[in-house]
């Protein structure tokens, strides 16, 4: 390893296998955070430490620390839960929580605003529910994405049941977590602990930066494919998966300023057997653990990787550790990356209801009392909760009876199945303000209301039912994957953003900077004169993104995978 390292390794290298003195934190009642070391060393448990950011002045003038409290996250490959697991996590989302659920992009649950006293006894309820929050956070490979719902075929199911053993597998193998959070028997604590032994994969600094990984079933691209480290596309014939394409590199995070951080969308690395996944996913990880950057975490994603040492190198090595060569990837079409909303019958009869959250936000408001719904939906369905990578809710294998019954508990609820325009269909926030301590700008917050301004828009252009994809977020590191969106908005600053366009539909094309530094009267005047012309100079067919390439108002860029900044700027004046 070089001998120049980022203070991160250095924290990971002396934390005994990521117990560091997490365990002695939490019984300091003094203070509601924990020691800058332990803070890194939490996200491979799954929780950040965060503040709220709305009241750090008042506090600060009161000479008050910041109110501290936890962000924890659960892992769920495929982000499928049982009617109890759903109970269970609404429970503790009001015993522990601020009252609410937040899904992910990652097909899982998170929960905000749990104070230190708090963070046991949540971290064992959530273990009751049979789940647990390892590796949802941290250097280390993440929560693995499935195709939406593995019931509508046997090929879905398949992809799910992959997403699963991956996850499982790619796992850290740390007593600590059960050590700290659930009680369990406390190893005798040596240096041995940290021996790369006891981490057959990861060794004793386990991977340089995050690792994400997702499955995928075409036509349907609703896992993002191509902004993740690693992806298996299925290759489908007569109904079951024959293999995988791979894909790596893909990732979504830069920074503001910095031309050596960069968006990317991932590389076809070739395809393997069903029965190779598992261990051509370890090599990929394995790899990157070995070539990764560790002296600058901003350049140590597995996208940088492969910029550095190129993608036939990083083939040629994985194949070396694999012992075998991977065949020639096969051809794939991806028709889009969103969910279907509302009702449809899946191949078993049963029906599948595809339910729209706003930015994720499962909470009870005036009229709309979607958290309170949902938990009447769960304690009558008898089929699976599913999450999916757009922060929706799937309501999967449900009966024709119990579908009148589940309507009828929407109705009552305000909930109905029309959420809008197409644009407010497509759209994503990242959380934002006031508790992500990296957020420069606000989104979860905003995106509605912007939308809610350019409805009228559409409406008078004539698209308020095309689907055209918008995402937010609050800053550059990309969690809501704005850089593959028609539409993207970055946060620049308090009420500022630069705006994104002409991503492609399906997600395989990154969008190109359009204007910087925009606030909320400077976007919807760009957008504006687009939209109306798009309604009446689009192309049979023809996309929104496809539209703003093909008319000039953003530069095609060269071929290539990655961001480029040779593009055209539209007028902010």
């Amino acid at each position: 390893m070089s001998q120049k390292l980022s203070r991160n390794e250095t924290i990971k290298e002396a934390s005994r296998q990521l117990r560091g003195t997490i365990a002695k934190g939490l019984e300091d009642v003094s203070t509601g955070s924990i020691s800058e070391d332990d803070q890194q060393l939490v996200k491979f448990h799954g929780t950040y430490l965060q503040d709220n950011r709305d009241v750090r002045g008042e506090r600060a003038r009161k000479k008050l620390e910041k109110a501290f409290s936890f962000m924890i996250r659960v892992r769920m490959p495929g982000g499928v839960f049982t009617p109890a697991q759903w109970l269970a996590l609404d429970d503790i989302a009001s015993d522990y929580a601020n009252g609410t659920l937040r899904l992910t992009t990652r097909q899982t649950f998170q929960f905000h605003g749990v104070i230190k006293s708090n963070m046991r006894r949540t971290m064992q309820a959530i273990d009751a529910a049979l789940l647990d929050t390892l590796a949802a956070c941290g250097d280390v490979n993440r929560n693995v994405l499935s195709s939406s719902n593995p019931h509508l075929s046997k090929a879905h199911a398949e992809a799910y049941e992959l997403a699963r053993q991956l996850s499982d597998h790619l796992l850290p193998n740390i007593g600590a977590y059960h050590e700290i959070w659930l009680d369990g028997e406390k190893v005798a604590e040596s240096p041995a602990i940290a021996a790369a032994d006891d981490e057959p994969i990861y060794g004793s600094t386990y991977l340089p930066r995050k690792f994400k990984a997702v499955v995928a079933v075409p036509p349907h691209n609703d896992v993002d494919l191509y902004a993740q480290d690693l992806g298996f596309v299925a290759i489908v014939e007569d109904g079951a998966v024959i293999g995988y394409n791979v894909t790596v590199g893909g990732g979504m995070g830069m920074t503001h300023g910095d031309p050596e951080t960069f968006p990317r969308t991932a590389d076809v690395l070739g395809f393997c057997s069903p029965d190779q996944a598992i261990e051509v996913g370890e090599k990929i990880l394995t790899v990157q653990r070995d070539w990764g950057n560790r002296e600058n975490r901003k350049r140590a994603r597995l996208k940088y990787t492969i910029e550095d040492h190129g993608l036939e190198p990083f083939r040629a090595e994985v194949e070396r550790r694999l012992g075998y060569a991977l065949e020639a990837p096969r051809a794939v079409t991806f028709a889009a990356t969103g969910d279907p909303i509302g009702w449809h019958k899946g191949g078993s009869g049963r029906w599948h209801l595809g339910l729209f959250v706003e930015n994720g936000r499962i909470t009870d408001r005036p009229r709309q009392t979607l958290r309170t719904a949902l938990r009447q939906i769960a304690e009558i369905h008898t089929g699976d909760f599913i999450c999916s990578a757009n922060q929706n809710v799937i309501i999967a294998n449900v009966t024709a009876a119990k579908k009148r019954t589940i309507n009828q508990i929407l109705n009552e609820h305000g909930i109905a199945p029309d959420v809008g325009s197409g644009l407010r269909r497509n759209a994503m926030a990242c959380v934002g303000m006031p508790t992500c301590g990296l957020a420069l700008a606000e989104s979860e917050r905003f995106l509605p209301d912007l939308i809610s301004e350019l409805e009228p828009i559409l409406a008078r252009a004539g698209l308020s039912d095309d689907d055209i994809v918008i995402r937010m977020t609050g800053c550059p590191n990309g969690c809501a994957r704005p850089y593959l969106s028609e539409i993207g908005l970055v946060g620049r600053g308090p009420g500022r953003y630069n705006l994104y366009l002409g991503a492609a539909f399906d997600g395989s094309r990154l969008n190109k900077l359009a204007a910087d530094d925009a606030d909320r009267d400077t976007i919807i005047a760009l957008l504006e004169p687009l939209l109306v012309s798009y309604g009446e100079k689009r192309h049979d067919g023809e996309r929104f993104g496809d539209f703003v390439i093909r008319t000039g108002v953003v530069a095609a860029t060269p071929a290539g995978n990655r961001f480029h900044d040779d593009v055209r700027l539209l007028p902010t004046q």
